[in-house]
């Protein structure tokens, strides 16, 4: 499943159906950068006037961005040379339950392996019970944190923090929250792995996988399914992929994108691709511009995660820099077309037989192929479409026009009009005549 996706399995190929809610992601980025978060940098680049109205007129605007700049600086340093005293020293000391925190976010971060890791100021926010709370050098800030996993990420990747820093009597400032803002920052960029409690992080080659700590055994168990997974969408993808598989499973419900205490979520849901973004959103789209995904498996089911599950959410994380706009058949087509392929050390599919009550069981009924707008309400029948739609393409057409209808479609394919003229350039049909074409090819 990819973020504001599903993903589901069916009973042809004898295994469980999963119906999966419409997360509205961007609808809840939107909402959360109307809500206050501009991203914009600080007064040291804007000219401080948002800022000059509310702070106080002792307080110099320069040398607090100045002075907070190097404590982020001081951090990330500190994360890279594995110096926790450093990552400690400008965090409240009177405050033990943030000093708990921040101790084992830093040991959690040490364990991803960064290349890089920068954090940044972006905009001041304004909350006056937190001022009334810390005192009137109060500093509510969003940070963007900037990292790239040592190969893992191929590019540099965004996050979103939320810092609250006072200042001291000596003069220089000092963390007191790192969660006051972080019902007001995007859903996806936010709430990562490493926010949460104590982790465990393994490695393979183009793997890592997260769980809690202590639970090595599945974090093994994850661990080889993901190199199962990895490997087959390398294979089967056209052009192959070079790309790498992030597995969280963790006990929280909320966990980047993933949201599992929605009901439907926590009950039917094994995993979802959660979009990493190259830009935040607000920074140069409204949506952010997408680098890669994660997947985040579901709590309350993850012992039912397999090799198959994964190879489906690699193909989301494959497909996730193409862009936004491919149609959601084509999206969920495409990764239950390679998750059903054989794969080492997977039985292989009945997908001639699955093929054949595809056309009779949902076929038969369709008007036209699953659209964006009802695709989760009917996902029984949704996703058997879908994989018929996509094996149909691969076998007329070829992986290599799959592959490049597939990027063109997510990165053009904003309106009907311009999926008509894509489908057109490429397969000579519009969505209306690849049904037509299945129809066709069911008759035959």
């Amino acid at each position: 499943m990819a973020e504001g996706g599903r993903h589901s399995r069916h009973a042809a190929v004898k295994r469980r159906s999963r119906l999966w809610p419409f997360l509205l992601s961007l609808a809840l980025l939107a909402a959360a950068v109307g809500g206050g978060l501009a991203l914009h940098w600080s007064s040291r680049s804007s000219g401080g006037s948002a800022e000059t109205v509310t702070s106080s007129p002792t307080i110099d605007l320069a040398a607090r961005s100045a002075a907070v700049d190097v404590v982020l600086k001081r951090r990330a340093q500190a994360v890279l040379t594995g110096n926790e005293k450093e990552f400690l020293a400008d965090v409240d000391p009177a405050d033990t339950k943030l000093v708990a925190g921040q101790r084992t976010l830093f040991s959690n971060l040490r364990q991803f392996g960064f290349a890089k890791l920068t954090y940044q100021q972006l905009a001041q926010q304004y909350d006056d019970t937190l001022a009334q709370k810390y005192g009137p050098t109060t500093y509510l800030v969003a940070v963007a944190m900037t990292y790239q996993i040592s190969n893992i990420d191929l590019v540099p990747v965004r996050a979103m923090l939320g810092y609250t820093f006072t200042q001291r009597p000596s003069g220089s400032w000092m963390l007191v929250s790192d969660s006051d803002l972080d019902k007001r920052l995007p859903r996806g960029s936010h709430q990562e792995a490493w926010d949460t409690g104590p982790v465990l992080v393994k490695r393979a080659p183009r793997v890592l996988v997260v769980v809690e700590q202590g639970q090595d055994a599945l974090a093994n168990r994850l661990v080889t399914m993901s190199l199962s997974a990895v490997q087959a969408v390398s294979k089967s993808w056209p052009g192959g992929w070079k790309g790498s598989g992030v597995v969280i499973a963790l006990d929280d419900k909320i966990v980047r994108g993933a949201d599992y205490t929605q009901p439907k979520n926590a009950e039917d849901a094994l995993a979802m691709a959660t979009w990493v973004y190259r830009t935040l959103p607000g920074e140069v789209t409204g949506a952010g511009e997408r680098a890669d995904s994660y997947v985040v498996v579901n709590p309350h089911n993850r012992a039912k995660v397999d090799a198959r599950t994964l190879a489906h959410e690699f193909t989301h994380v494959a497909t996730a820099p193409y862009g936004p706009y491919a149609p959601r058949w084509l999206v969920e087509g495409a990764a239950t077309y390679v998750e059903f392929l054989p794969m080492d050390g997977q039985k292989d599919l009945a997908l001639g037989q699955y093929k054949l009550d595809v056309r009779t069981k949902y076929l038969a009924k369709a008007k036209a192929l699953p659209s964006d707008a009802t695709f989760f309400d009917q996902a029984d029948s949704s996703y058997p479409l879908s994989w018929l739609a996509l094996d149909y393409l691969f076998t007329r057409f070829g992986g290599t026009e799959v592959g490049t209808l597939y990027r063109e479609l997510a990165a053009l394919g904003s309106t009907q009009q311009q999926r008509d003229r894509i489908m057109l350039e490429h397969l000579g049909m519009t969505e209306t005549g690849l049904f037509r074409a299945l129809k066709a090819a069911a008759a035959a």
